[in-house]
């Protein structure tokens, strides 16, 4: 992505907290951020679109910290996973997110509503394996369950928390006691036997793309950022990063990656001496990994 549509991303998201998404208008943007109306519409083809690439810039930046934290630790360790908790309930926070998400579902938008519906249920995947990654295989046929209690309990203890403390609210107090709670949850569940919905329906309520091991967006984000920063260690290198930054976006919040602008950008790459050629082919392997996956 450009300097310059980051730019009218940032400008548009500070309106749409400001004034609202529905009381801002196209003009307003184009005002705020300084651009004509054909460059608006070169980026965005709609007000609507432009919210949905503020939302998908925010979460790949989240994506891209939360991996980050596993990288070197023990996947079952709980402390990493409360750490990745926290940064996600901080960075709805910071980006005051909240009432952006209140004006989609109060509006009459279906693509809107669908975008966030899809990313709801990103998240509960990514719960639900990262609770696999805690508690075991032995536990998974239990771990939906569990994941789609985890969720509830934590949202209504920040809601409530904050109302109780409006001035003095703790976020890693509140996810901490949150996780703890969950942990005597899936314990109890799993001894009783008790299932709700069946753990292998969350594979089916997203696309296609998303259904990889958990591992690929974790092992993509290392050897994007490992190129990266070789790259930053030498000047006149931007375009490079900005095709880094692109193929992992595009596996990140595309529903169908495309493939041909992949290999394209991975070709540009593979024509540049000054990268490295170990990391470089081991980011060829994980997309051709990838396609031939989806394939299967």
């Amino acid at each position: 992505m450009n300097t310059r549509k980051r730019h009218v991303i940032k400008m548009a998201h500070q309106l749409f907290v400001d004034k609202g998404f529905q009381a801002t208008s196209i003009q307003d943007i184009l005002e705020y951020s300084g651009i004509s109306k054909g460059t608006f519409y070169n980026y965005f083809s709609s007000k609507n679109e432009l919210l949905i690439a503020i939302f998908k810039t925010i979460y790949i930046k989240l994506e891209q910290d939360r991996n980050e934290l596993l990288i070197g630790q023990d996947p079952s360790n709980i402390e990493i996973f409360i750490q990745q908790i926290e940064l996600h309930m901080q960075t709805n926070r910071t980006n005051k997110l909240i009432s952006l998400f209140e004006e989609v579902i109060y509006s009459n938008d279906d693509d809107l509503k669908q975008f966030m519906k899809q990313g709801h249920l990103k998240n509960l995947r990514w719960l639900f394996y990262r609770f696999i990654d805690i508690f075991g295989e032995s536990k998974k046929p239990y771990l939906l369950d569990c994941s789609i209690m985890f969720m509830g309990i934590l949202q209504h203890n920040i809601k409530y928390n904050k109302l109780a403390h409006p001035t003095n609210t703790s976020l890693h107090k509140v996810v901490r006691y949150s996780v703890e709670r969950v942990v005597r949850i899936v314990n109890e569940v799993a001894e009783s036997g008790e299932q709700l919905i069946h753990h292998e329906l969350i594979d089916s309520w997203i696309p296609v793309c998303t259904r990889l091991d958990q591992s690929f967006h974790q092992k993509l984000h290392h050897t994007v950022l490992t190129l990266k920063k070789n790259l930053n260690q030498n000047e006149g290198h931007s375009q490079y990063i900005e095709l880094l930054d692109f193929i992992q976006e595009e596996f990140l919040s595309s529903k169908y990656p495309r493939k041909f602008l992949i290999d394209s950008a991975l070709l540009s790459l593979a024509n540049q001496a000054f990268i490295d050629k170990k990391e470089r082919q081991k980011l060829e392997e994980l997309v051709s990994d990838f396609f031939m996956q989806i394939k299967e």
